[in-house]
């Protein structure tokens, strides 16, 4: 058998001629730009001749380099795509997905039976647990998350925006201490999820009410006990207008109409590298023509 350079090298060489840059490519590869320079240089000492003009801080493919990626990427996507199959099985793709338990039964699940009819031989491993984001690559394939913004060296597709809505119980509408207006929640318990505090100064700030003091705010790191805490008079929450109208629970109410946009949005994030494997990128396109 001829004898072949090492298969990092080719590696390195593909991801770089994608990228355009040694830095890029390294952190998708998760190596230092040094380790990186060297194997595409062994390959270029392999090969004997360069595979790219160095022009600044980029790199431009040569006539040699156009060549050889046109050869050996096809080859090498499909070597990725045989080791996923052998590494899962020979038809089955799994996916390790995080994300919030009330964006996973309100939003995800109930469209789930579709997901499963159109590519049956993709299992989704949903994971549920804190810092999703953290543990990409460590655990999970990708997640989807809550966020103000996400880090740039990760791909993240935006979901969705929303509306901030205010949510309480129906006696809050009764009596003569009925809320009419948001000056009323003053000395009201509020409640606030964990991946969204900014939520309550944001609201303040858009009605005009910067100073507004509740009696408490009590944080929560999930969303369905948040509305169960509002319909059971516990606090009012606020929430993304969408949980509150998926939840069709009659015992709460939104107190107020005015349209304050919020700074949180659902994203679908991963490492850029793993939308190239099928199952990730299979699961990334169906959620973004879904709409969910």
């Amino acid at each position: 058998m001829r004898r072949l350079p090492p298969l990092t090298a080719l590696e390195a060489f593909v991801q770089v001629a994608r990228t355009g840059s040694v830095k890029a490519a390294a952190e998708e590869l998760a190596l230092s730009p040094p380790a990186l320079s060297r194997r595409i240089q062994a390959l270029e000492r392999f090969l004997g001749y360069t595979l790219f003009e160095r022009k600044h801080q980029q790199l431009e493919l040569n006539q040699h380099g156009e060549g050889l990626l046109k050869e050996i990427a096809p080859a090498l996507d499909a070597l990725g795509m045989a080791i996923e199959s052998a590494t899962s099985g020979a038809r089955t793709m799994r996916v390790r997905l995080g994300m919030l338990p009330l964006f996973a039964s309100q939003r995800l699940f109930p469209r789930l039976g579709d997901f499963h009819r159109t590519y049956p031989d993709l299992h989704l491993d949903v994971d549920t647990s804190p810092n999703a984001i953290a543990r990409l690559g460590e655990g999970l394939d990708a997640a989807i998350v809550l966020a103000r913004d996400v880090d740039p060296m990760l791909y993240a597709r935006e979901l969705d925006r929303d509306y901030v809505y205010v949510i309480g119980s129906k006696a809050l509408l009764e009596g003569d201490q009925a809320i009419s207006e948001p000056k009323d929640l003053a000395k009201q318990t509020i409640l606030i999820h964990r991946d969204m505090s900014a939520t309550f100064d944001v609201w303040k700030e858009a009605v005009d009410l910067p100073d507004l003091l509740p009696a408490s705010i009590d944080y929560y790191d999930s969303g369905a006990l948040m509305l169960e805490a509002a319909a059971q008079g516990l606090g009012i929450a606020f929430m993304h207008g969408r949980h509150f109208e998926h939840a069709h629970d009659p015992r709460i109410v939104r107190l107020f109409d005015q349209r304050i946009e919020s700074p949180y949005r659902y994203f679908f994030v991963c490492r850029p590298k793993a939308l190239e494997r099928r199952a990730i990128k299979t699961f990334h396109d169906w959620l973004i023509k879904a709409e969910i």
